[in-house]
């Protein structure tokens, strides 16, 4: 790199700058933008054919720094704190822990009947026919014990209203 070269890109930056202001839109992206392109310049005097136009090379230079930016502006994303808060909160491990245990409170506060009829069918995946079997009853006392488990234990956990264990043993038993 010769002193020449110095010189005469210094000599280009009034109309870099120009160029610069018209491409950025701002004074501040286009001072930086002038600095890119000459730290470029200077980096690469090599590259550059005595003889040619340099305000040419010097702009083409300018146009692929700034296009380079766009392209990385792109990538990023900007964050916003309003957009951050609006997001759910992933739920952490813990969380998971204590609700399956609430289920299994809930579960174990059921009539037995249908606690048996809910874990056979429900948890070991055993047919209707299978389940009344093991517990000695019909196919459809099965299905209804297993319906009116899955009924309560929801209403268990939700806190709603459900029917009492007498009114369910004594539904259960005329089934």
């Amino acid at each position: 790199m010769t002193v020449r070269f110095h010189n005469d890109v210094v000599q280009h930056m009034c109309r870099l700058q120009s160029f610069a202001r018209r491409l950025a839109g701002n004074r501040s992206a286009a001072d930086d933008l002038v600095q890119e392109t000459v730290l470029r310049a200077l980096v690469h005097s090599d590259q550059f054919t005595p003889g040619t136009n340099l305000q040419a090379w010097l702009m083409t230079i300018l146009r692929n720094a700034y296009f380079s930016e766009k392209r990385r502006e792109r990538r990023l994303t900007h964050f916003e704190p309003e957009a951050a808060a609006a997001l759910p909160a992933p739920e952490g491990q813990q969380e998971w822990s204590e609700q399956m245990r609430e289920v299994a409170q809930r579960l174990e506060s059921l009539p037995a009947v249908q606690r048996q009829a809910l874990l056979l069918v429900g948890l070991h995946g055993i047919s209707y026919q299978r389940a009344a079997a093991i517990a000695g009853c019909a196919v459809g006392t099965m299905k209804s014990r297993v319906s009116r488990a899955r009924q309560q234990l929801q209403a268990l956990i939700e806190g709603t209203e459900a029917p009492s264990e007498t009114e369910e043993w004594l539904r259960d038993e005329a089934a």
